[in-house]
């Protein structure tokens, strides 16, 4: 085992369970194990809601129906100087659909508008139409070698202002439909409207995230030691092809 470790934070997996989310830790866990990293995992949950930011340094915050976003939400409004002062920091992050939402100024919950946690200066309206944006998705990212695919369900729009967005839109609707760019991208933080899980079937998307988290803990930290990934890359390129 090598010297470094890395703690994972799953928020609310017992109401945020929706989109596939624990296979997105397990995704993060496994390919930290096979290079001889130590990985723990702990959540905050209904049973178990204390949340300490300073141990952890990934934080996945996925999305749920609207109920169960709006009881997260209104719990994390009592933290949410402190998950602020995380991304700041550099603390690396991924948030997913409904996720993505509430980390901005404004966003809507059902046909509720209401107020977001601020960690980001963005805003997510409904669709004047209610029309939903569904179906699988394909994005293109800076510094991801690979395509990257996912599914999005969702009938808001989110405006990401000045941000630099996650990904160009190569098929699907992206943050509002019309923009042509996908998520939001900000220091450490990746927000995100695909889902599927999204990190089995994009291991360089999981890889990023994980170099983020140890460069950010570990300054002498360099690159990740090389994995084998054809069963992975098997994954997205059948995507790609299915949506051909």
């Amino acid at each position: 085992m090598s010297d470094y470790k890395i703690n994972i934070l799953h928020i609310y997996p017992d109401l945020l369970n929706l989109y596939g989310d624990k296979g997105n830790i397990e995704c993060l866990r496994k390919r930290l194990e096979w290079r001889g990293i130590d990985a723990t995992v702990s959540s905050c949950t209904m049973e178990n809601p204390k949340i300490d930011f300073q141990d952890a340094d990934i934080i996945l915050l996925g999305g749920g129906l609207d109920r169960e976003l709006s009881i997260v939400l209104d719990r994390l409004k009592e933290k949410a100087e402190e998950l602020k002062s995380f991304v700041e920091s550099g603390g690396t992050m991924l948030a997913i659909c409904g996720g993505y939402q509430i980390l901005g100024k404004q966003c809507f919950i059902g046909e509720n508008r209401t107020e977001g946690l601020g960690i980001l200066d963005i805003v997510t309206v409904k669709n004047a139409d209610n029309h939903r944006f569904i179906g699988d998705a394909v994005i293109e990212c800076d510094g991801i070698p690979k395509l990257v695919v996912g599914f999005e369900n969702h009938s808001e729009k989110t405006n990401i202002g000045k941000y630099t967005p996650f990904g160009k839109v190569i098929k699907g609707f992206g943050n509002d439909g019309t923009s042509g760019f996908e998520g939001v991208l900000y220091k450490n933080l990746i927000g995100t409207y695909l889902h599927g899980p999204l990190l089995p079937k994009n291991p360089k998307v999981c890889d990023k995230i994980l170099e983020n988290a140890l460069k950010n803990k570990y300054p002498d930290f360099k690159e990740l030691a090389p994995l084998e990934d054809g069963v992975e890359e098997l994954a997205n390129e059948y995507m790609l092809k299915r949506m051909q």
